[in-house]
């Protein structure tokens, strides 16, 4: 072949090009389709799902009381009647049979300090008691006997049988013999007094429960030295510590500003902290007459209408003092939404649910005004987000965003 001929050979570009264009163009519309769908999703949504900005509220569980509290105060519950149990003596304690939460009743043992001393003095003094009757019993016989022959040398005396010496002689006897009895008597009287004090002090072994009660603390165990004062070293001087469980009162400080809005027998609503689902009825007991100048507050005394087991000194409470009686149904908690947060469509009421950033309009059934609440009977549940002052223009759907008022 020739260079002439060579020179002839080209590659034909413009085939290959149109080739390449022919492949590029699918993928290219392509792309440009779903760029066309995201932005038609895109501003689809802005036009037929709005944003808007909404302050949200959340159903809640309110009281009926609420609505005509007029005061709130916190405070503890206290037992009115409260006791550290001790012995009068000192001794080893040798048994405890009770143990915190134990129900006592009064005169019950509690515990037992070790009584062989005791014992033993209040069986010398029964020993003794024993003799002092028996002494009594001889002297008595011996005054009858000493009287009798009293009474026979005075008659004889009279007849002249026997001289005045024999009838003095006589006399001298019985008057003896009647000191005697007496002396015996008393000896009889000391014996039983001294018997009476052993039996006293044998008791003091017997811790036993001043009234009814239950066991709040176990002070001492087997084998402790119990003593009157607990001054001795490793000494204890309380047992038991007991409360009276009907005396339970809550006790509130009130501040001196508002201590003219409590009077006593006003009713009262108390809440522990302990069953923040439980409202308890209570009236005042007692305005303690006297303040705290470091606190510039008043002690007032709540006592409880009604007794639940599950109350325990020392809770934490709180109390709303009330401008008329409550009743058994203002007791029950409701489900309430604020007035604002309702919309009017129709005659029927309603709510905007607050759910993944959107809004789900909800209607609901209300109940009573409850304060600047309503009462919510179904619909929606307590815990539920909703919209608080919604607007005409809201419609389910719509996304929110949550002002930060």
């Amino acid at each position: 072949m020739t260079d002439e001929d060579l020179s002839k050979l080209t590659i034909d570009k413009s085939s290959a090009s149109g080739l390449m264009k022919r492949r590029k163009r699918p993928v290219l519309i392509a792309v440009l389709v779903v760029i066309s769908i995201i932005v038609a999703v895109f501003f689809g949504r802005r036009v037929f799902y709005p944003s808007a900005t909404v302050e949200a509220a959340v159903v809640s569980r309110v009281y009926p009381s609420q609505s005509f509290t007029l005061l709130n105060a916190s405070g503890y519950v206290v037992a009115q009647r409260k006791a550290a149990v001790a012995s009068k003596i000192t001794g080893r304690l040798v048994s405890i049979s009770v143990e915190e939460g134990n129900r006592i009743r009064k005169g019950d043992i509690v515990a037992q300090l070790e009584n062989d001393d005791t014992a033993a003095a209040k069986e010398q003094a029964t020993a003794n008691l024993r003799a002092a009757k028996a002494n009594l019993l001889q002297a008595r016989a011996e005054l009858a006997d000493a009287a009798l022959n009293y009474q026979r040398n005075k008659e004889l005396l009279a007849k002249g049988f026997i001289s005045k010496l024999e009838y003095d002689s006589a006399e001298t006897r019985k008057n003896k013999s009647e000191a005697a009895v007496s002396a015996v008597e008393a000896s009889v009287n000391a014996a039983s007094a001294a018997l009476k004090e052993a039996e006293v002090t044998l008791e003091y072994a017997y811790i036993r429960a001043p009234f009814d009660a239950v066991v709040l603390t176990k002070n001492a165990d087997v084998g402790d030295i119990i003593t009157p004062l607990g001054a001795a070293a490793n000494s204890k001087a309380a047992v038991v510590t007991i409360a009276d469980m009907n005396s339970l009162q809550v006790e509130v400080d009130v501040s001196e500003s508002n201590i003219s809005m409590v009077t006593v027998k006003q009713p009262c609503e108390i809440q522990l902290d302990a069953l923040p689902d439980t409202r308890f009825r209570g009236e005042v007991h007692m305005v303690v007459p006297t303040a705290d100048r470091t606190k510039a507050t008043v002690l007032v005394k709540v006592k409880f209408s009604d007794s639940d087991p599950r109350t325990l000194p020392e809770m934490s409470a709180k109390v709303a003092f009330l401008e008329k009686q409550m009743t058994v149904d203002d007791l029950r908690p409701r489900t309430a939404v604020n007035s604002d947060s309702l919309l009017m469509r129709d005659g029927r009421a309603s709510v905007f649910l607050i759910r993944d950033g959107q809004l789900v309009e909800t209607q609901v059934t209300t109940g009573e005004k409850i304060g600047e609440m309503v009462e919510i009977l179904s619909g929606v549940k307590a815990g539920d987000r909703i919209v608080r002052k919604p607007s005409e223009n809201l419609k389910t759907g719509t996304r929110v965003t949550i002002s930060e008022k």
